[in-house]
């Protein structure tokens, strides 16, 4: 394998300290992933160098001319705090000539976008939940007509849950106008409001640009959630470990999909990728209603990497471990063809 200059772009207050591997999982948490992706680059033998990515880019311009990466391994969420602004990190790049890893900037606009996303993907007939989006000057929320309660209450564009909790889903008219007006204060964003189906969760892993690999289907599931809750994942389940514990959080391959089933939720992770243009790798989830039909729910480009998250496990659970993974992330990245690449 070629040894390879790699520069490991993080968020500054996420880069791990010199001592960080002589110290136990709950003093890392915060920047597991971070410390995972690192050292295990450099145990497959490459050049690794770390790079805090804090509110300007000339350092990273500056980076990239002194290290000379034959790749940028990106694991930044955001910029300047603004989830929008992934996008034009990335763009920086291109316009840097830097190879990278994972999802070009069109691709994270179109998946960030949920609300666009939704719109992409019916357009290519590929089943999503009713929806309607609530923008923030909207005053008072009320559910269209061709919708019916309970629906879930979103923001449009924040990862990670942010804002979803149990009171997202709504019954009434009053509750959606109340937790409408609840996320345009708290996350100052767009509301997205979409059909809540009360089944199976997946997500699918997808690694590739033009030709795609899935991974097995992941299933989410709640062994002792609390009577009335709905199994969704909040906020809470995906960042309170106290919590995932108590509610009996557990996730593995899907259980009990008869073969013609699992392939159609490939096929449909698939056509969702292609859709919103996406690259490098992303998961997509996905919900199965009580009829058994399958609806995407949204597309997370450059998702979790730390051990132990979906992504990761169904790579594993077919013989692709951790250090393979990002080998295979690495190469993809270098595979890509942005505009300044084609000739």
């Amino acid at each position: 394998m070629r040894k390879l200059r790699v520069l490991v772009a993080m968020h500054e207050e996420l880069v791990p300290p010199p001592d960080a591997e002589k110290l136990p999982a709950s003093a890392t948490w915060d920047y597991q992933m971070e410390l995972d992706v690192v050292r295990t680059l450099r145990g497959l033998g490459h050049e690794v160098t770390t790079l805090g990515v804090g509110e300007e880019l000339r350092p990273v311009r500056d980076a990239i001319a002194e290290q000379k990466p034959h790749v940028l391994f990106n694991i930044l969420s955001w910029f300047h705090g603004v989830v929008a602004y992934e996008a034009h990190f990335v763009s920086f790049l291109e316009l840097c000539k830097q190879p990278y890893t994972g999802c070009n900037p069109r691709g994270i606009t179109l998946a960030g976008d949920k609300a666009l996303s939704k719109q992409i993907l019916a357009w290519h007939r590929i089943p999503v939940p009713a929806f309607a989006v609530f923008p923030l000057r909207t005053r008072t929320a009320k559910l269209p007509r061709r919708m019916a309660f309970p629906v879930i209450v979103k923001s449009a564009i924040e990862h990670g849950s942010a804002g979803i909790a149990q009171a997202s889903v709504v019954r009434t008219d009053d509750e959606l106008a109340e937790r409408v007006a609840f996320l345009h204060r708290t996350l100052q964003t767009d509301v997205v409001v979409e059909q809540f189906l009360a089944g199976r969760e997946f997500t699918v892993s997808v690694l590739g640009n033009e030709r795609l690999e899935t991974f097995p289907i992941w299933e989410l599931w709640f062994d002792k959630l609390p009577e009335g809750n709905e199994p969704i994942a909040t906020a809470r389940v995906k960042w309170d470990v106290d919590y995932q514990k108590r509610v009996g959080l557990r996730t593995g391959r899907a259980r009990d999909l008869p073969a013609d089933v699992e392939e159609r939720i490939h096929a449909i992770a698939r056509r969702t990728y292609r859709a919103l243009h996406l690259s490098g790798y992303a998961r997509i989830d996905l919900r199965m209603d009580a009829e058994g039909r399958v609806y995407v729910i949204e597309a997370n480009v450059n998702n979790d990497l730390t051990p132990g998250e979906d992504f990761p496990d169904s790579a594993a659970s077919v013989g692709v471990d951790y250090p393979q993974l990002l080998q295979l992330i690495v190469s993809t990245g270098l595979a890509y063809k942005p505009a300044w690449k084609v000739e």
